[in-house]
């Protein structure tokens, strides 16, 4: 096995391999609200006894994808799917906080049908796919099929990668397009992970590589995020950018905005290069600052969307960000910290709440109502959506490492 020992060295100190849930320390300074932290208790099993109804109707070798309240009836999807890796994350995330050996179990179930996507160079999702799930799994008990498996993954996604371009494709296109969307910022912490276990620096490169051409291509002056950019496959020049699920090219879709606040902050937290940390705080700065996000900080679905206020919310992108921002705390000044913590604990709130939270026995088993997945072609609009539920626990989760 290829190795390199000064990447190594440099990694060692930087990368974990529960890196995909990090711990959050407590600054000097700041504080955090022990009753919301101990209402997280409650919110846990409700999630959990959720999660019981969704596995209970669930297809055998089957998906959750989303609900809707209007029909009561659910959509499910294969394994190939971008989000086949949440259910099992967010499984695995409840069990930890319950110790519900059902939910485990559910988890491991669920695994099976979908190993097979380790194989699959066909997406860039499999960080996504995989390490929410097959990650969780080695994470909270580590066996060698879970690592042989992730690393088949990163593998997988690494033969998308391009050096004329300096990214990793996205969505497969015409010969003359190479597609890279925002979102591929979430599956580079799959590649730190195959670099520390395997000693292999190709997927460390790859990742730092795909990060850097986002950062000089895929933003604004603002630091706010285009969704698409379209290259030149001969030339690695830019031909186009433009959105797909926003409200329009030059508007900022507000999980894109989320995908990028997130995948910064892991880029950090992998490399300790400043760059990353700066673009983090820059996103932050942004989403914060923004005249059109709501008091209570559920964005609208895009931050420019026709309609506000009476355009619909996104909770799913909440739920990212206040992950995101649990995460970006520890790494910055006690001012910034502060800023970052209320205003997650404020998403956790919202999220917690009638308005967003689901009541016992409804939503068709998901946790989180209100997500809006794409809203340009009329796809999933106002339901669950399975990785609001997942980034929603990974936060509360975060929060309760926080307030030990």
């Amino acid at each position: 096995m290829k190795r390199n020992i000064t990447w190594l060295s440099y990694l060692s100190v930087t990368l974990v391999i529960t890196g995909l849930s990090c711990s959050t320390s407590k600054k000097a300074g700041i504080s955090t609200d022990k009753a919301l932290a101990q209402s997280f208790d409650k919110e846990f099993v409700d999630a959990g006894a959720q999660y019981k109804i969704l596995a209970k109707d669930l297809p055998a070798d089957k998906f959750p994808k989303t609900y809707f309240p209007t029909t009561g009836k659910h959509e499910y999807s294969n394994s190939g799917w971008w989000c086949s890796g949440f259910y099992p994350g967010t499984l695995f995330y409840l069990y930890e906080q319950t110790k519900d050996i059902a939910l485990y179990n559910e988890a491991v179930r669920i695994l099976e049908p979908l190993k097979k996507e380790q194989y699959n160079k066909g997406t860039h999702d499999l960080g996504f796919m995989m390490f929410c799930s097959f990650g969780n799994a080695e994470r909270i008990q580590s066996k060698p099929e879970y690592k042989e498996i992730l690393i088949n993954s990163a593998k997988s996604l690494i033969t998308r990668f391009d050096p004329k371009v300096g990214c990793i494709r996205s969505w497969d296109s015409k010969k003359a397009e190479f597609i890279v969307i925002i979102d591929n910022m979430m599956n580079l912490e799959l590649l730190f992970w195959a670099t520390q276990v395997t000693g292999d620096s190709i997927y460390y490169k790859i990742a730092v590589t795909h990060a850097n051409t986002t950062i000089k291509n895929h933003f604004r002056p603002d630091y706010s995020s285009y969704h698409v950019i379209n290259y030149n496959p001969e030339t690695g020049t830019v031909q186009q950018k433009r959105t797909a699920q926003g409200a329009a090219d030059e508007s900022a879709w507000a999980r894109g905005q989320a995908w990028g606040l997130y995948g910064y902050t892991v880029m950090y937290r992998a490399t300790k290069d400043k760059q990353y940390l700066d673009q983090a705080n820059h996103i932050a700065h942004f989403i914060l600052t923004h005249p059109n996000l709501p008091a209570d900080k559920v964005p609208y679905w895009d931050f420019n969307a026709p309609g506000i206020p009476n355009a619909l919310r996104d909770a799913s992108a909440a739920s990212i960000m206040a992950s995101a921002f649990l995460e970006l705390q520890q790494y910055v000044d006690d001012a910034k910290a502060k800023e970052y913590v209320s205003a997650a604990e404020t998403m956790l709130r919202s999220l917690s709440s009638p308005a967003y939270k689901a009541a016992p026995g409804t939503n068709g088993g998901f946790i989180i109502e209100h997500g809006v997945g794409h809203l340009p072609a009329k796809s999933e609009v106002d339901v669950p959506l399975t990785y609001g539920d997942y980034y929603y626990v990974e936060a509360m989760k975060r929060y309760k490492e926080l307030a030990k």
